[in-house]
């Protein structure tokens, strides 16, 4: 856990000196001079142009780390893993077919409670085998095929919860319930960030509209505030709120911080609460990120070859490309978990959700874009310190659902995900699943194995990362038994 703000000797120092100041009448500049004083070795009275001490500077390691940042390619609402690569014969012989009671026995599904929706269905995609690894991989994901060396695939995932948002929140923070850190939150909690002038942890979203749970998927919950994840947007400001208004100066805006900063120092001599230390350090961010962030953003000075590689056609144009192109260039900066989610992959079989039209469609805008990253972070040396996950909350049923169109229920017992860079093996498939694909018969990897996992990999013990809240201790991987899958780490 991080250290305290201040040792309680140091607050009440504190509080006398300011006591003093106050009951002599003396001025907030003379104030000032005796906090800054008091507050040098903690970082809080440096300029704020400089690299000063906050909850965000980077912290220890509990062993060493292979990787130290995160890329999460969120695909939200559940691919098909057998539609893109498990693929499974037997299933497609057997198209529909009812499944044998032995595999649904006492399972429960999102939408499926009566017999006449227990049928098989087979897909009519076509696999192939790639790579050295020999890994199978559909014709909707061609260029993905053509990573599969670099690419640790995981078939045997497993989850706890079968409704989109809960389904989220287990993924994202390990608890199907409100209120827990995100991932992001916890690693940044546990490491701090690189990145002095931008957040350690940034959220980015396309698609038709937002995934199920909201902003909640991406809060920092318990922990304090300052390692929530920040939306960028890729309309108008890239963060909500921080451009100066007109018409207000540089000048006059960096004597308001500086005025908000001497209030906020004062509260927190006085009280000692974390969540002021976050407030200081959230102002004197954002007055750094008016520069910085429109930096990042000029996604238009890429080489065209790199915007090619990326299937970007217009560097302006909001879409999943582009934010692959941005989460490159946020790791490249230091951003320690960037995380972006992409909607609809919640192909259930209706109008405008079937595995016909609609999944080619979204396989098409995230196949090339999500290749290029992890070929434009190996080629630039980040992929080696930087771990990419490709997944969402949970895969699809074997069988089909009875709707207008071709579709899957959502299903737990057994998922594809896959993992690249800092530290995953490359070349790898990991687990084995049954004829239809329903569950694991070798190696099955729960989310909170995944959680575990991706935690050692970043030099953190997944037992030791928690925080005490109302008596209890919180981790990521909760109180259950969770393993790191040793079997998935070069």
């Amino acid at each position: 856990m991080p250290p305290e703000i201040l040792s309680n000797t140091r607050l009440d120092a504190l509080k006398a000196a300011t006591r003093r100041h106050f009951f002599s009448r003396c001025t907030m500049g003379v104030g000032s001079l005796a906090l800054a004083s008091l507050l040098a070795d903690r970082g809080l009275g440096s300029p704020p142009t400089t690299k000063s001490s906050t909850p965000l500077q980077p912290k220890p390691t509990h062993f060493p780390a292979k990787a130290k940042n995160v890329i999460f390619l969120f695909m939200a609402g559940g691919p098909s893993q057998l539609e893109t690569f498990e693929y499974k014969p037997k299933l497609t012989q057997l198209n529909g077919e009812p499944i044998p009671d032995s595999f649904i026995k006492g399972k429960r599904f999102a939408f499926m409670d009566s017999s006449h929706r227990r049928n098989l269905l087979g897909t009519t995609r076509t696999f192939e085998r790639h790579g050295e690894s020999g890994a199978w991989v559909s014709d909707l994901l061609p260029h993905t095929a053509g990573i599969v060396d670099e690419l640790s695939v995981v078939k045997t995932c497993k989850t706890d919860l079968f409704n989109h948002a809960p389904a989220k929140f287990f993924m994202n923070t390990g608890s199907g319930q409100f209120g827990r850190p995100s991932m992001g939150a916890w690693v940044t909690y546990g490491l701090g960030s690189e990145c002095d002038d931008l957040p350690g942890f940034v959220v980015m979203q396309s698609g038709p509209r937002g995934p199920r749970g909201g902003a909640v998927l991406w809060s920092s919950g318990i922990l304090p505030t300052t390692y929530q994840g920040v939306p960028l947007r890729n309309q108008g400001d890239p963060i909500l709120n921080l451009s100066n208004p007109e018409p207000i100066s540089q000048t006059q805006q960096r004597r308001l911080v500086g005025a908000v900063r001497e209030l906020n120092l004062k509260r927190l001599v006085e009280t000692g609460d974390e969540e002021i230390a976050t407030r200081i350090n959230a102002y004197e961010l954002a007055y750094r990120m008016q520069s910085s962030a429109p930096e990042l953003m000029a996604t238009g000075e890429e080489s065209a070859e790199t915007l090619d590689l990326y299937g970007i056609r217009d560097p302006n144009e909001s879409s999943y490309a582009r934010n692959c192109l941005l989460a490159r260039r946020l790791v490249e900066r230091g951003v320690r978990f960037v995380q972006l989610y992409h909607t609809n992959w919640d192909h259930h079989g209706g109008p405008t959700e079937n595995l016909e039209k609609h999944l080619p469609a979204i396989c098409r805008e995230i196949d090339q874009a999500t290749a290029g990253l992890v070929l434009d972070l190996k080629r630039r040396g980040l992929l080696d310190d930087t771990i990419v996950i490709w997944g969402g909350e949970f895969g699809r049923t074997p069988m089909g659902e009875v709707r207008e169109n071709t579709g899957r229920n959502h299903h737990i017992d057994a998922f594809t995900m896959w993992f690249a860079g800092g530290g995953f093996k490359a070349g790898s498939v990991f687990g084995k699943t049954d004829e239809f694909g329903f569950g694991a018969i070798e190696n099955p990897v729960h989310v909170h194995d995944i959680h575990a996992t991706l935690l050692h990999l970043l030099g953190l013990d997944h037992e030791r990362l928690s925080v005490r809240f109302q008596g209890l201790d919180f981790r990521l991987t909760g109180v259950d038994p969770a393993r790191v899958v040793t079997e998935l780490i070069a």
